[in-house]
């Protein structure tokens, strides 16, 4: 997969109190994997950007994670509709801790819409790497398996949820989490699966993109 132009991936600035900054160094590795193994031309520079804001459609991919509280105004769950109904496409990891306010924020951007678990199936898993068994587990905390969720509008994938997992830490340099190298592995192999089929399968119309 190639980019004739130099993109960035938007790590979203939400208002609540989390911390939205909780991994500094992980979309400038996945975008250096991404540039690597996938030949794509990302901008190893994220970029930060507010729900509210009209810069949200100048990133095809936007980035959310954190520990703590997340919440959208009205404004910004319009705003964050229109861009993903634009053909937007949302990630979000939660860093342990996020999980409680993610629904209703979804809830309140989509309210027509549920989460849906995604089977192992599902193309985001198979795209450059094989994940026959869905999400890898980085980092344990509560003994429960990694789950993918997703958000459909229209038969398109809008948003892919990562959840007991911490594919951003993973992401990270390994000196932050002292992640064994094949789990770092496997999270920046799942992170250009997830890039990949952002920027390509899921712009197809949605041909290939509904829960079986």
């Amino acid at each position: 997969m190639a980019t004739a132009q130099s993109v960035r991936l938007g790590l979203l600035v939400y208002n609540g109190g989390g911390d939205w900054y909780a991994n500094p160094t992980a979309l400038r590795n996945l975008a250096n994997f991404c540039n690597e193994q996938l030949h794509t031309n990302i901008d190893p520079r994220e970029a930060h950007v507010e729900a509210n804001s009209p810069e949200l459609f100048n990133y095809p991919f936007v980035h959310v994670t954190g520990h703590g509280r997340w919440v959208v105004s009205d404004e910004e769950a319009r705003n964050m509709r229109k861009y993903l109904e634009s053909g937007g496409f949302l990630h979000i990891d939660d860093n342990y801790g996020l999980d409680p306010y993610v629904r209703p924020v979804l809830k309140k951007i989509f309210p027509e819409l549920a989460l849906v678990e995604l089977p192992f199936s599902y193309p985001i898993y198979h795209q450059k790497f094989n994940f026959a068994n869905g999400l890898p587990k980085v980092h344990e905390h509560d003994e429960k398996p990694p789950k993918g969720y997703g958000l459909i509008y229209k038969g398109r994938l809008v948003c892919f949820y990562s959840y007991e997992t911490d594919l951003g830490d993973g992401w990270e340099d390994p000196d932050v989490h002292h992640d064994a190298p094949d789990k770092r592995q496997l999270a920046l192999q799942m992170g250009a699966n997830i890039i990949q089929y952002a920027f390509t399968v899921n712009g197809d119309g949605g041909k290939e993109n509904k829960v079986q």
